[in-house]
């Protein structure tokens, strides 16, 4: 079972819970806060697909935040978490980690917990880099990156480092993967995979399947008949996170 819902209280985020094994999480370019049978976690940005049961845990909850929101809340740059699913206790003090996991359990609702988790640092961190929303922004529209560059005042290395700690990776490959994002959305409505490799920007159709193989580690045809399953079985709704 999978079901998920926009923040009310977190802008950009999506909350969702999870209970058993799960399926296999594809980049998306967000990071989430994790709570998994009472512990607090942290998952990073993916560059690849990532297995069920990865975590251990029968029942889940998350908060997957927008790209490049994530470090400004959690004190660590993006590119030291990429790929990795840590416990929330090595990032911070365990005394504050202990305090905060009893404050969420009290919760008839982790999600709710994980909320307000996320709201007290976004206060005491302050308002959003506009840079990092207006380069996530640039790049999920089809922008090339010299033109995101240029928009936001930066040179193409600057850009790197930059989009480094706020995404775990640098421009392209967050292109690379908002695109796949854009492109797994169109195929799981029923479009015809030539047509979502025209719309999603794809040279053609071989294109689409390089990438698709490269990131998500399946075929286009492959994850529409998994998604076709997972429709059947659980509730889906808009701008789900992407499974394999």
């Amino acid at each position: 079972m999978y079901e998920e819902w926009r923040s009310p209280a977190v802008p950009g985020a999506v909350l969702w819970r999870a209970a058993g094994p799960g399926r296999v999480v594809l980049p998306d370019g967000c990071m989430d806060l994790l709570w998994a049978d009472g512990r607090l976690l942290v998952a990073g940005p993916d560059t690849g697909p990532h297995p069920a049961g990865e975590v251990a845990g029968a029942a889940f909850a998350g908060l997957r935040l927008a790209p490049g929101t994530a470090p400004a809340l959690l004190g660590v740059p993006a590119y030291e978490l990429r790929d990795r699913r840590v416990e929330l206790a090595d990032l911070w003090p365990g005394p504050q980690v202990r305090r905060l996991t009893e404050r969420i359990g009290a919760r008839p609702d982790p999600c709710a917990g994980l909320e307000w988790l996320a709201r007290g640092r976004a206060a005491a961190a302050g308002p959003p880099d506009p840079l990092t929303e207006r380069v996530a922004a640039g790049l999920r529209a089809g922008e090339p990156v010299a033109a995101v560059a240029e928009a936001v005042g930066l040179g193409p290395r600057q850009l790197h480092r930059r989009s480094l700690d706020a995404f775990g990776y640098g421009p392209r490959t967050l292109a690379r993967i908002l695109r796949l994002q854009h492109a797994l959305a169109l195929a799981r409505r029923g479009l015809p995979l030539a047509e979502v490799a025209h719309r999603a920007g794809y040279a053609d159709q071989p294109h689409l399947a390089r990438e698709v193989r490269a990131l998500a580690g399946t075929t286009p045809k492959a994850y529409v008949a998994g998604a076709a399953g997972a429709n059947r079985d659980t509730p889906q709704p808009s701008g789900s996170r992407t499974t394999a």
